[in-house]
């Protein structure tokens, strides 16, 4: 993130009740809830080391040695 601008909207008693920001932000703020969202997701598949991948890249004709 650079750094971000908001603003906040507040009540009679200047109590924050809601944010304002650029969409600029607010994009990479929801891009960075998504992956967060994915890694929840596949917390609990298989993991794999690089050689594991390379090796299997390889039998499969994807990648010389």
């Amino acid at each position: 993130f650079s750094k971000m601008t908001t603003q906040f909207l507040t009540d009679q008693e200047g109590k924050r009740v809601a944010v304002v920001l650029p969409v600029d932000d607010f994009d990479e703020l929801m891009e960075d809830v998504s992956d967060l969202a994915a890694v929840a997701e596949r917390r609990d598949e298989d993991r794999f080391t690089l050689d594991q991948v390379k090796q299997r890249l390889i039998a499969d004709g994807l990648l010389s040695h």
